[in-house]
């Protein structure tokens, strides 16, 4: 069934503006409600919009939009969700996604916004294990956002990523048929060194642009790492599985099957040092953990396929 595109300035038969989008399914009203409160356009302890609106911004079906409020629920960024009164933003977002009772969330929901809130500090200090990078790159995207629109302005920022070394035989992602053809690790190191680069660039370039004293380091792990693992100002460990599938790429117009993990849709559990000591030793052993892989059998890592 073809849905024409309404003209913004018209209405509906009840009076009511409908939106000139095309219409989206709960999920993406979900992640657009997620993003407006982790920016601050919806803030804490304030009242939602009601659902009959959030049906007329986005163009659905109350159904979905009851559907993307329960999943932001399930997060702890609203409460009072029912078919009721509009739902309220959380009163404590900060500690929303951090503690044993968080929810694990996709590494692209959980990243970003502790990311963000690490760097609210005056010293920013961001340890990562991962095979790409390319979470932690699309995270960092929400802090540099906001120090270029003033809201965040630390004074130092240091990062260290540990990354595999384009010298070794990668145990993922691999070719279904065994080794032999390397068009798979040419694949993976182009797309290492590539958000290698972007990370390096973006954050670096805040030196020049805000006066920030800027560090990134890079290191080359002589192993495949099973997990990804992130450590934030000395205080928080984010950690995941990499779990295998077997999927398809596209390589020179040809289809071709290897065993890959999506890093951006790893579950990524939290862990926040406090009164908890659960937590805390977690905290404490994963830095002691990364720090030894750094200090010993970790070599240089220049961002370069030569």
């Amino acid at each position: 069934m073809y849905c024409s595109v309404v003209d913004p300035e018209h209405t509906s038969v009840n009076g009511r503006k409908r939106s000139q989008r095309p219409q989206r399914t709960h999920q993406e009203v979900a992640d657009e409600l997620r993003a407006r409160i982790r920016s601050g356009v919806l803030r804490s302890g304030e009242r939602m919009p009601t659902q009959a609106q959030l049906a007329d911004e986005f163009g659905v079906e109350r159904g979905a939009v009851r559907q993307a409020l329960r999943i932001l629920q399930s997060e702890q960024l609203l409460t009072n969700v029912s078919k009721g009164s509009p739902a309220t933003v959380a009163s404590d977002l900060a500690r929303a996604l951090t503690g044993p009772q968080a929810p694990p969330l996709p590494t692209t929901v959980g990243l970003a916004p502790r990311i963000a809130t690490a760097f609210a500090a005056e010293h920013v200090e961001i340890d990562a294990v991962c095979l790409t990078s390319i979470s932690l790159t699309l995270a960092i995207g929400e802090p540099l956002r906001q120090i270029h629109a003033g809201r965040l302005k630390p004074a130092k920022v240091d990062v260290r990523v540990l990354l595999p070394s384009r010298d070794i035989d990668l145990a993922f992602p691999v070719p279904v048929g065994g080794r032999g053809d390397d068009w798979v690790h040419e694949r993976w190191l182009a797309m290492r060194n590539a958000q290698g680069q972007v990370l390096q660039h973006n954050l670096l370039a805040l030196r020049a642009t805000h006066g920030i004293d800027v560090h990134v380091t890079f290191r080359a792990l002589p192993f495949t790492p099973p997990v990804k693992l992130y450590l934030l100002n000395g205080s928080e460990a984010l950690f995941a599985y990499y779990t295998l599938t077997r999927r398809e790429a596209e390589i020179d117009h040809e289809q071709r099957e290897m065993y890959d993990a999506r890093g951006t849709q790893s579950m990524l559990f939290s862990f926040r040092q406090g009164p908890g000591l659960r937590d805390t030793t977690f905290v404490e052993q994963s830095h002691l953990w990364f720090n030894a892989l750094w200090e010993t059998i970790s070599s240089d890592l220049v961002l370069t396929s030569s």
